[in-house]
């Protein structure tokens, strides 16, 4: 794609308990991603030179600058024309808007991190009748695809998030959980997990009301859970989905003196909550690479290109993505890796990102 057509995206984007890791990080210090057992046979560097976008919920936010560095990465390491889109703010029409644009463009595969499943289904649809090539990431349960990575289990991952929470808030009192939106499939099935392992394992908790819906904005996230916390001033724990309520989280919080009475447990990055951790206003985050989903998203639309099989027990030679395993056999293109990780205080210095 030349330099126009990528301006003009730009343009358009302006417009719109069991897996959890506290060892050493296996990426590369050097760069993104550890990606020195990717298999040259499976990128099919020697065959053909592909153009791949990329297309998150929003651009500009920590989470998907990480995600374009790996992305970046990949096209460097294996001779393809690869780059990552996505609007301003987290808005499901401007999604759309920006994968119309790559389809008019004649990319040959688009991975995507849909902010709604179901927004994006029709133009997913569209994309494929082309002949374009659809990967997706946190959508399952996306039907017009190619193949969809998880990075792990959604329910398992929320599971966990839930254990930590309790354990700090003595089994007992009151919680509430946001989301990104009631449409994010995969932040959705973590609260589903989270909620169930509560209602299991500790009775005495309870969801203190509807999922809050945050946009995947710190900011947001913040003001919401001020309003939260003046209509239930005893809450004491915020499971927080998206990755922005670890800062949105922190920051209420830090400002109430609120630590050791109010707990946080959730999706986050250290480049983000790190301070929070620091200082003791919240005590977990869990994650995954952003880097090695976007590598992994388009090692696999480079196989699917090529007609190279993708099955369970495909090992793509990234951390987290050794054994890729397929758990619904009633749809075997959904494909999950095991790449988690559980950060504090006394780990978070081995996360750069």
């Amino acid at each position: 794609m030349n330099g126009i057509n990528r301006r003009s995206l730009g343009a358009l984007a302006a417009g719109g308990l069991m897996a959890a890791t506290l060892g050493r990080p296996a990426w590369a210090q050097g760069s993104a991603v550890d990606a020195s057992k990717v298999s040259r046979d499976i990128s099919a560097r020697a065959t053909k030179k592909y153009s791949i976008a990329t297309v998150v919920k929003v651009d500009g936010i920590a989470w998907f600058d990480r995600m374009r560095a790996g992305v970046k990465q990949f096209g460097a390491d294996q001779g393809h024309d690869t780059w990552m889109v996505g609007p301003s703010a987290a808005d499901a029409a401007a999604q759309v808007q920006l994968v119309e644009g790559l389809i008019a463009q004649g990319v040959d595969a688009i991975c995507i991190v849909p902010f709604s499943v179901e927004a994006v289904e029709p133009v997913l649809r569209k994309a494929r009748r082309q002949g374009i090539t659809v990967i997706s990431h946190e959508a399952s349960g996306l039907e017009n695809i190619d193949y969809d990575i998880e990075a792990f289990d959604n329910h398992a991952y929320g599971a966990k998030l839930m254990e930590v929470l309790a354990r700090d808030m003595g089994g007992e009192g009151k919680y509430v959980a946001t989301v990104g939106s009631l449409t994010s499939q995969s932040q959705m099935e973590w609260i589903d997990g989270a909620v169930a392992y509560q209602k299991q394992h500790f009775p005495k908790m309870q969801e203190a009301t509807r999922r809050i819906e945050t946009y995947d904005d710190a900011t947001t996230d913040y003001n919401k859970l001020k309003e939260v916390l003046t209509a239930y001033p005893d809450l004491k724990g915020i499971l927080g989905a998206p990755m922005p309520t670890s800062a949105g989280a922190g920051r209420l919080i830090a400002e109430r003196k609120l630590a050791g009475k109010l707990f946080f447990s959730g999706t986050g990055l250290v480049s983000v909550a790190g301070q929070y951790l620091r200082n003791g206003d919240i005590n977990y985050i869990q994650f995954w690479d952003p880097a090695a989903a976007g590598y992994a998203m388009n090692i696999l639309a480079v196989m699917a290109l090529a007609k190279k099989p993708v099955k369970a027990g495909l090992d793509l030679g990234l951390a987290g993505y050794n054994s890729l395993q397929a758990p619904d056999p009633k749809r075997p293109n959904i494909l999950v890796g095991q790449g988690w990780v559980g950060v504090t205080k006394d780990n978070m210095a081995q996360y750069n990102f």
